[in-house]
C-alpha cells in the first residue's frame, strides 16, 4: 500500500528536520504540556468526545504535542511522522511530561508497511494537508486504520486560503487557484518561520492545494460516512501579517469578524 518518499516530499522532510528543534523551543504548547496542560482546543474536545480508554493514531503528529494531549486526556495514543527530528523530539516530550505514548517515524503513505493492528480514533489536525501529494491515497489509509466504527477527525484551515494573498492592511486578493493541480507549488523565499518570527528556514517546500470536494470526495471513496462539518471565523495560526490575536492563540481580521470561514473541522465514520 505504501511507497517511498518522492524528491519533493524528501525536500519538505528536510525542512521539517530543520524546523522540529525550533519549534521545540518556539511552541508555546510545549509549555503548557510541561505545566500540566493541554495543547488541544475546545472545538476539538467537544467535537471528539471523551477519549478515555480509546485508541487513537495521530497522522503528521510533527513534534507530538496535540498526540501527548490526547495521552493526557485518557487516550491511548499512537503519533507518526516522517521527520525523524520531529520524532526524537516528540520522544523526549513524552519522556519530559511522564506522558505514555508510542512515536513512529514514517511517511503517511508507508505507514501499513510498519505499523499493524486498527483504531478507535484516526486524527490529524492543523497545516497537514498541503503536505499530501495523493489525498485519496491518504484517505484510504485513514480507513486502512479505522476500525469498523471508527472515527476520523480533521481540523484544518478553510482551503479557500490557498487562493489569497495579503495585498495591503486586510486586503485579500485570489492571486492563485484554489483548485488542485498536478504539480506542487514550490516555495523558496526567505519567510520566517510560522512559529517562530526570527528563525528563517533554509530549506525550500513543497505543497499541495485541495479543495474541499477534493477532500470530501476523498473520504466519501474510502468509504468513510461524514457525521459532521463545521466552519469556524478564526485560525489558529498568522496566515497573513494583518491578521491579529482574537483568542488565545487564534487570530482573526477584527474587521472581518464573524463574516469569513477561516477553519473548517469534519467527523467520518467507518462505516
Amino acid at each position: 500500500m505504501g511507497n517511498a518518499l518522492t524528491p519533493a516530499e524528501q525536500t519538505n522532510q528536510a525542512h521539517w528536520d530543520e524546523v522540529a528543534p525550533v519549534h521545540v523551543e518556539a511552541y508555546e504548547e510545549v509549555a503548557l504540556l510541561k505545566a500540566g496542560g493541554i495543547a488541544l482546543d475546545e472545538i476539538e474536545l467537544r467535537e471528539v468526545g471523551d477519549v478515555t480508554g480509546k485508541t487513537l493514531l495521530h497522522l503528521q503528529c510533527h513534534i507530538g504535542t496535540d498526540t501527548l494531549s490526547w495521552a493526557r486526556q485518557g487516550a491511548v495514543v499512537t503519533g507518526v511522522d516522517f521527520s525523524a527530528a520531529s520524532i526524537a523530539a516528540a520522544r523526549q516530550l513524552a519522556n519530559e511530561t511522564q506522558l505514555p505514548a508510542t512515536f513512529i517515524e514514517s511517511g503517511v503513505y508507508e505507514l501499513p508497511n510498519v505499523l499493524k493492528g486498527q483504531f478507535d480514533i484516526v486524527y490529524t489536525s492543523r497545516g497537514v494537508l498541503c503536505w499530501l501529494r495523493d489525498l485519496d491515497a491518504w484517505a484510504r489509509i485513514v480507513a486502512h486504520f479505522l476500525k469498523p466504527g471508527g472515527l476520523f477527525y480533521i481540523m484544518e484551515t478553510h482551503p479557500m486560503w490557498n487562493a489569497f494573498e495579503e495585498v495591503d492592511q486586510g486586503e485579500l486578493k485570489p492571486l492563485y487557484s484554489y483548485f488542485h493541480t498536478t504539480e506542487p507549488a514550490y516555495w523558496d523565499d526567505a519567510w520566517p518561520d510560522y512559529a517562530d518570527a526570527s528563525y528563517t528556514p533554509q530549506h525550500p517546500t513543497y505543497e499541495w492545494t485541495w479543495s474541499l470536494s477534493d477532500i470530501l470526495n476523498a473520504l466519501f471513496k474510502a468509504g468513510l460516512r461524514l457525521e459532521a462539518f463545521h466552519e469556524y471565523d478564526r485560525l489558529f495560526f498568522k496566515l497573513f501579517p494583518g491578521m491579529e490575536p482574537c483568542i488565545e492563540r487564534w487570530y482573526h481580521y477584527p474587521q472581518h469578524a464573524g463574516k469569513l470561514p477561516w477553519i473548517f473541522t469534519l467527523t467520518a465514520r467507518k462505516t
